[in-house]
């Protein structure tokens, strides 16, 4: 069962990967309404992939791993869960914006977006990319016992 939760972990962490990449890639000077369309549905599904990480993970702190002990006294794990929750509140711009969008798009319509506005979106997503490079390097920290505290 550990394995099987483990999978799914992985497996959410690669979709909110995917989906922060593909909204990277999109968002930018003249974005037509199809391309709109498609960073609407990355953002959803980075979303989804976002919550399954936070239960998959808590499941595996409690019930799978090391235990909640191990975790709690672990810096690496303090790390990864508080740059998770800043990634979260990055986010959190950016999916109001690809929501203002939605008139427009159910319409065919390309985006009505602001160029600073459209500077602060990608700069939210280039900090939420490095936020996952960070997390992915405590996972590893994680992963072979440093940050343990004693």
């Amino acid at each position: 069962m550990s394995a099987l939760f483990a999978y799914l972990h992985h497996l959410a962490a690669f979709a909110l990967v995917a989906s922060l990449v593909v909204e990277f890639v999109l968002v930018k000077d003249g974005i037509t309404c199809g391309n709109a369309r498609i960073v609407q549905k990355a953002d959803i599904a980075f979303g989804i992939a976002a919550g399954i990480i936070l239960i998959v993970g808590a499941l595996r702190v409690m019930y799978f791993e090391k235990g909640l002990a191990y975790y709690t006294h672990n810096i690496a794990f303090h790390a990864k869960l508080g740059t998770f929750l800043i990634v979260g509140l990055l986010s959190i711009v950016p999916t109001f914006e690809f929501l203002k969008w939605r008139k427009q798009t159910l319409v065919g319509a390309a985006p009505d977006i602001s160029p600073k506005k459209l500077k602060t979106v990608r700069v939210l997503i280039h900090l939420e990319l490095l936020g996952v490079a960070i997390i992915i390097l405590c996972a590893a920290l994680m992963a072979r016992g440093i940050g343990e505290l004693h």
